[in-house]
């Protein structure tokens, strides 16, 4: 498939950038112009794509984050090593917003996350950073509720 490319561990870091750079060149973003593309590794080393996708209805776009983590997952990959975020910001680092930062978490706390900018440099965090003191798919109980008085 078009979508997925295998890369070397030599200098994965920019070609996971670069690849995000060439997702977002997809987005489709006709009320902000605000173009985000992603990158994500699995842990067999398959990187899969994705872009910002808008809607006129605003809530029902979708973000570049969870359009390639979503794409990995339909295709049978929930274990994830790296992701990458890139957009045309040129003086500061893209970030996830806070929904793809509690998507990313669903699939693990200590993947990396490459913040990026236009010209390919970029910062290296990882989810758990991201997203400190964080609620994951181990925190649910069954019969249990784990917040406030509720007797659910």
């Amino acid at each position: 498939q078009k979508c997925l490319t295998v890369i070397p561990q030599i200098s994965l870091n920019k070609a996971l950038v670069r690849k995000s750079q060439e997702a977002r060149n997809q987005a489709y973003c006709p009320y902000s112009k605000f173009r985000v593309g992603a990158a994500v590794l699995a842990s067999n080393g398959t990187v899969f794509t994705g872009c910002n996708v808008e809607n006129a209805c605003y809530t029902a776009g979708l973000c570049a984050e969870r359009t390639a983590i979503s794409k990995a997952v339909s295709e049978g990959h929930t274990s994830f090593k790296a992701i990458a975020i890139a957009s045309d910001l040129e003086d500061r680092f893209i970030s996830p917003c806070g929904a793809c930062r509690q998507f990313m978490r669903e699939f693990g706390s200590q993947w990396d996350v490459y913040l990026s900018k236009s010209d390919g440099s970029y910062k290296l965090m990882t989810v758990e950073e991201l997203l400190p003191c964080s609620f994951g798919p181990e925190d649910p109980r069954t019969g249990e509720n784990t917040v406030g008085n509720s007797k659910l």
